[in-house]
């Protein structure tokens, strides 16, 4: 029965990260769908660009909310159930991966940012907070949202190492959920690494309207009319 209620956990967890809280806000607040502008990503980086700071706002929470509740409630109720460390990391990694691969939007997820985040604070409290002082150093410091992505995905694996012993015990479950959670996150910006090296990444609060210029390549002048040419 323990690997029955394990597996029914990770994919409950699978379907809570499934709910793409971007998508979902903006319809509830009558806004663009977050997927037909800016980056595309339904994230609340990207709903940020509506101009709407409330949608964004709860978008963030929201996403970072589905990320630790289904491992606080393994780590509360579990052990009742005879799960584990293991089951632990397992919910943390499947919320993830719903919201990167969510079931619910054709397979089509976000960057996964805010519920990776939500995911560390439900491991440990004081990890979550390390790691999110991490993204905001970053993000102050570049202003630019994927700098701070991959910034606390680079030290997040390392932030949970040096803690061992200390704040907590480190499990090889959790380091390896952590591990993989970083290493999708690298991947998932990708594009934005491209973006970074061309000069046209947006930076935190920039506009609709400047995204989109931004990710467009700059139109040819036109030819000057003879008259001008003379």
């Amino acid at each position: 029965m323990q690997y029955l209620y394990s597996a029914a956990a990770v994919l409950l967890a699978y379907l809570i990260g499934s709910l793409s809280f971007a998508v979902i806000v903006s319809r509830v607040m009558g806004l663009k769908d977050p997927r037909s502008y800016g980056s595309n990503n339904p994230g609340a980086t990207n709903v940020l660009r509506s101009g709407n700071k409330a949608a964004a706002v709860a978008t963030l929470l929201l996403d970072g909310f589905k990320g630790w509740l289904p491992v606080v409630l393994v780590k509360w109720f579990g052990s009742a159930y005879g799960l584990e460390d293991g089951t632990v990391a397992a919910v943390g990694f499947a919320a993830f991966l719903g919201h990167l691969f969510p079931v619910f939007f054709s397979f089509k997820g976000g960057k996964g940012v805010a519920t990776a985040a939500g995911v560390l604070l439900g491991f440990d409290w004081l990890l979550g907070l390390l790691v999110l002082l991490v993204w905001l150093i970053a993000a102050a410091l570049t202003r630019y949202s994927s700098v701070a992505s991959l910034a606390s995905a680079a030290f997040a694996p390392l932030i949970y190492l040096m803690g061992n012993r200390g704040p907590w015990y480190s499990e090889r479950s959790i380091l390896l959920a952590i591990f993989m959670m970083s290493l999708l996150l690298a991947v998932r910006h990708r594009e934005n690494i491209n973006k970074l090296f061309k000069g046209t990444e947006s930076k935190l609060g920039a506009g609709k309207n400047d995204a989109a210029a931004s990710s467009s390549p700059a139109k040819s002048e036109k030819p000057r009319s003879k008259a001008a040419s003379k």
